[in-house]
This record gives structure tokens, sequence and C-alpha cells, in this order.
């Protein structure tokens, strides 16, 4: 009877359309033919009732009218009244009575069929959640009963407690290794930990070792990770939190990703004197998350690439016009001058979308470097503006007095493109996306539980007119792999790699929005105390340009033939003595010989199984003190780690004779 609803519609065939109805919705009705049978089922308990309103009057009403002032604290049994339709207002009479019944639901006729099975279904889940209350209340009762017998036997208690706990932390335990989590708690006065086996597992040790501490944990960390695991530890005192996802060395030599979370204990005086959390194995995470972002990014590619041929085939219509008329009317200088000036801006314009292109792909060099965010986004808006197409407008509204920031230019650049399409397909309408940029204090109260300290931040915000987002969708927007679109047009890591990315630069991720009224996400990012790098000064024309001393020799490696020309014809112009390689062979040929040889201008990719990075250590193996500058317009996949690692300028293609002799003066010196 808890699963049924009663049924009292004595008129006609009334209950036996309604309770048809409630079948084909699976719901199990009971028919009553007076109240006086509805009031004997009601006492054997029900779901709810279904009642017509002019069933409710005559004998029986009196009774079931004191059941329903009767019922227990828990119980207010729910019930549909179904009504005929009235013009004017409803009698006192009828208002009062429904008022007495209490928990009504009034639908008035005609009421269709799927109607009154969603309105059954409701009030079956009310009256079940009614009964999980009584349920509930027995249960304390109990309860209360075995504490007042426990309060007399202290001894039994407290053993009985034990157990549990014990019970308790075996759960525990068998549930985080289940989940191939470890559990760690260090004790931060005397530096040393509690772990679970799983935890020392993760670092390639099969049992448990006899100690533990955080030199140790530093100590496995990846050396271009363990600077970052060291601010995470130091911040974790002041924010109360830890939280890190970095690269470790196992004691086997594998190399891992891990997770690990946790939260610091203070004593009365608020001092750290406790940190406990969790750890976990991320390396299957971080490879899918990899490919997934990966695929995405060539996506993202693949909606610009109409927009890039059009711009290219109008820079090379520019260029190639421009120097078919220089060859077939060479001799009118200011004509030339005029046309070769066009060529050259062309082609600076196609170099910056190439740029910006192989940022986005993760195809250039790329690591942290001290930059003036207005300029990134100025530089980054003829992109976005291909993006999002003509239907949008792109609006940016910066802060003149920016402060400088900390990051990876090209993943910054790629988390706002990606702010910028969402925005985009929130409004396939068209509207305007702005982008601003505003100096922003946050107290402790501001960044409370971000993860991150009070202090000076630059705020970079991308408002759209779209159609927003609901609270329920907002609380998930950051997971991985969690999407709104349809099948095929994302993956679900856009905002997890935007929420990633700032993460790891040392800020947070704020967004607010409201259905139909537009969404705005906003990055926080640490202001940096450092000098801008060199890339985003105005260096140009600020110093003389640097012409060979007497004598000084480059040994220029280069395969391509045009590329070759051209630069042996900048370096001679610079007064530089040039020797000619083709390929890393020839190259070392001359090194092993005993020729001057200043410094090594080489290619970065080149033929023959050895690039420019290894043919610069075997350089300088041969030539301690030999100078080298690399040239390049992409390294591959992973390929710009070996320039860092090994401290290699690099002058990115294509270059003028300018930027070349800029290049070797910082390379060469300004002596």
């Amino acid at each position: 009877m808890r699963e049924a609803l009663l049924i009292l519609a004595p008129r006609g065939r009334d209950a036996e359309v309604i309770r048809q109805a409630l079948e084909r919705s699976a719901i199990s009705s009971v028919i009553c033919d007076s109240l006086v049978s509805l009031h004997d089922n009601i006492q054997k308990a029900s779901g709810g009732l279904i009642v017509t309103e002019e069933s409710l009057t005559g004998t029986g009403l009196d009774a079931l009218l004191d059941w329903f002032a009767r019922q227990p604290p828990w119980s207010d049994l729910p019930i549909i009244a179904l009504a005929t339709k009235q013009v004017g207002h409803r009698s006192a009479g009828s208002s009062d009575l429904l008022r007495r019944l209490g928990n009504v639901v009034l639908l008035e006729r005609p009421i269709n069929a799927e109607t009154l099975a969603s309105a059954a279904r409701s009030v079956l889940r009310a009256r079940k959640r009614q009964y999980q209350v009584e349920s509930l209340l027995e249960e304390q009762k109990r309860t209360a009963v075995e504490l007042r017998a426990l309060n007399d036997t202290l001894e039994q208690r407290v053993e009985q407690r034990t157990s549990e706990l014990n019970e308790a932390r075996d759960t525990l335990a068998f549930a985080l290794d289940s989940a191939e989590m470890g559990s760690w708690d260090f004790d931060l006065v005397h530096d040393s930990a509690r772990r679970t086996l799983r935890h020392d597992q993760i670092f390639g040790y099969k049992d448990l070792l006899p100690s533990w501490s955080t030199r140790q944990f530093l100590a496995h960390i990846a050396d271009e990770d363990r600077q970052a695991a060291e601010t995470a530890l130091e911040k974790a005192a002041q924010s109360g939190s830890f939280e890190i996802e970095c690269r470790v060395n196992r004691r086997d030599g594998k190399a891992r990703w891990i997770a690990a979370k946790g939260r610091v204990g203070y004593d009365a005086s608020r001092r750290p004197i406790r940190m406990a959390g969790i750890l976990m194995d991320i390396t299957d995470r971080k490879q899918t998350e990899a490919a997934l972002h990966k695929a995405q990014r060539m996506e993202a590619i693949g909606q610009l690439t109409g927009g890039v041929a059009h711009d290219f085939n109008n820079l090379l219509t520019v260029i190639v016009g421009g120097l078919d008329m220089v060859i077939r009317r060479p001799d009118q200088p200011e004509r030339v001058a005029r046309l070769a000036q066009a060529a050259m801006t062309a082609a600076r314009r196609g170099e910056q979308l190439t740029q910006q292109l192989l940022a986005y792909s993760r195809r250039q060099m790329l690591h942290p470097e001290t930059l003036n965010p207005n300029r990134l986004l100025l530089d980054f808006k003829g992109l976005a503006e291909r993006a999002v197409g003509d239907s949008i407008t792109l609006r940016f509204d910066l802060d003149a007095g920016i402060h400088p920031i900390r990051v990876d230019a090209a993943q910054l650049e790629s988390a706002i493109l990606n702010l910028v399409v969402n925005s985009r397909d929130a409004m396939p309408q068209g509207g305007t996306i702005s982008i601003t940029s505003k100096n922003v204090h946050c107290g402790s109260e501001a960044v409370a539980e971000k993860g991150v300290s009070p202090g000076a931040y630059v705020q970079i915000s991308v408002t759209d007119e779209g159609t927003g987002i609901d609270q329920n969708t907002l609380d998930h927007v950051f997971e991985p792999f969690f999407t709104t679109k349809e099948v095929g047009k994302g993956s679900g890591l856009g905002l997890a790699q935007v929420y990633g990315f700032i993460r790891s630069a040392g800020g947070y991720v704020a967004i607010k929005s409201k259905k139909g009224r537009g969404t705005t996400v906003q990055l926080f990012l640490p202001r940096s105390d450092e000098r801008l790098s060199e890339s985003h000064l105005h260096s140009s024309g600020q110093l003389p340009l640097r012409r060979a001393a007497t004598g000084e020799t480059v040994l220029l490696v280069e395969d391509d033939e045009q590329v070759l020309n051209m630069a042996v014809e900048s370096l001679e112009e610079l007064q530089y003595r040039v020797v000619v390689a083709r390929d890393a062979r020839q190259a070392l040929d001359h090194l092993h010989g005993t020729e001057r040889i200043d410094i090594m201008f080489s290619d970065v990719v080149m033929p023959g199984g050895m690039n420019g990075a290894q043919l610069a250590v075997e350089a300088r193996a041969l030539r301690p003190d030999l100078k080298v500058l690399l040239t390049s317009g992409y390294v591959g996949e992973g390929g710009d780690g070996e320039f860092y690692e090994k401290n290699l300028p690099v002058l990115s293609k294509p270059y003028r004779r300018d930027e070349l002799a800029e290049k070797l003066r910082l390379v060469l010196g300004s002596h």
C-alpha cells in the first residue's frame, strides 16, 4: 500500500479512467467507492490520495478529517484534488475543506494523462520521504535507548567505539587502496610523516619506509617541477591548503605524474603543526588529457583555416604582385622602393600570423617570461577576430598602467582564445565580446580557499552577451571532459586547460554568469616584479647596428639554398667573413680544422640525423669558447626544451638583416 495511490471518484467511470492512466505509467492504485472505504484504506497506510472535489461530502467526511488532524508529526499525507474549472472564486466552504485536508495539490479538469502521472509520481516521492523520516525518527529513538544503556557500561562502550574506529579506518584504507590513492599525515614540527603503503608504492618502494620527510618528498620531484612544489608547500602554511600536480622520479627510475592534495592543521597560536592529505598517480589521466587537448587544439585550428588561407593569399598577392612589377620595371627607384616596402610589410604580417598559429598549436619554443599583458592581447587581436567571424565584435578595454606578469605567452594566448571561442559559440546570432585588463589587489578574504596568497594581481576578463550558464552547469565547467556541446563539437577540456594553466601560473579563475544574460570569465595572474623580457621591449633602433670586427668569421650552417644565399649576403653586408656548411657533417669538418671561427650560426632542423642543438654540443666539445646562435621557424614536437636546457640563443625565422645583426651583437658582445 505504501507504493499505491487511493482513488476516490464515484461519478461514472472517472475512477477507472484515472486508474488506467496511472497504470500506463506503472503507478499502482486502489479504487475506493466511498469516504468510509477511503478512510479504512488510509488506516492501512498509503502513498497518497487522488480524489474528485465533488466526492468530499457526505458520510465519513468527519472521520476522514479527524484522521488528517491526528497524523503523527512526520506525516503529511499528500492529496491530488481534481476540481471542476470554475469561473469565479472558490466558495469559502470549499476552500476551508481543502485547507483542513492539508497537503493538497489542486488540478483543474480536464487534465491530460501525462500531467496526472507526473503529479502522481511527485506525490509518491513526497510520501516516500515522509516514511524515510519516520524510519529516521524510529532509529533516533532506538539509538537514544542504546545510548542510555551504554552510559551504564562505559568499558563496553569504549571497546565498541574502538572497534568501530578500527573498522572505519580499515574501510577508509580499503577505499583509498581501491582508488589507488595513498594517504599521508605530516608532523610539521618534527618533519616526519605517517603514510599508507600505497603512498610509498607510488614512489616506487615495495615496502613502507621506516621514515619519510619533506626532504625525501622533494628529492623525488622532477627538477623542472621542484621549485613549484617548494612554493606550494610554503604557500600551504599561509592558505591552509596544499594542492599540486607534478612529475616525480620513482625509485626504479621511471618518471610519473602525481597529484597531492591536503589541508594544514594549526595550534592555538596559528602555528602550522600538521598537514594531511592524499596522493595518487595520475600519469594515465595526464596522457589522456594531453591527447585530447592536442585534438582540441587541432580542431580549433581547423576552424581558423579558411580565414588564415584568405589572409595569406592576400599577403602573397601583395608580395608576388609587387615583386613581379619590380622585375618588369626595375629602373624606377622610387617605385621599386615603394613596392618593396609594401612587400616587406605584407611579409611581416605573414610572419606575425605564422607565429600566432605556431604558439596556439604549441609548435614554437615556449617558456615562462615576464611580459606586458596588454601588448600580448593587442598582438593576439587579429587571430581572435578571425576565430569569431564577422557577426561578432571584439572590444578591448585595457588599463594603460597594467602591471607585468610572468607566464608562458603562448599558453596565455591559447587560454584566452579558448574563452573567446566559447563566447562566440554562446552567441549564435552575433554580439559583442569584451576583453579587459586591469590591476587589482586581492585581500585575504578574496583569495580564501583559492590556494593563492593575497597581493597584487592582473585581472584579464572575457565577457559575452550570450546565453549564459545555469548554476548547476557552473559547478562543473572546470572539470576535465565536462562539456555541454554536441558530440564532436568539443572535448570538454577547454576550460579545464584554462583553469590548469592559470593555477600553474600562481593565479586563479572566477566565472560569473546568469542564464540568458551572458558570461564573464576572470583570470587573476600575480604581478611580476621582474623586468620585462627582452622580446617584449621595443629594442629595435635603440642600439647601433653591429658590424663585424676585423676578421670576425661566421660558420653558417644551412641546408636550404635560397635561405643560405640570403644569409651569406646579409652577413657579408655586415662585414663578416662567412664559411658555409650545408649540414652538420660539413660544419664539424670545418671545426676540426684550424681556421678562425668566432660564431656558428646554424639552422635547427637539418637533414643528416643531427639537429642544430645537437650540433652545438658537438661544436663546443671541439671548441669550448665557440659562440653559437641557432635559427628556426619550427622546432617540432617537444624540441624547445633542448635549447633552454643547453642555454642556446635562438633567432626566429623569418628575420631581417638588422635583427640578425642585433642578435649577433648580443651573442658576441658589444666590444
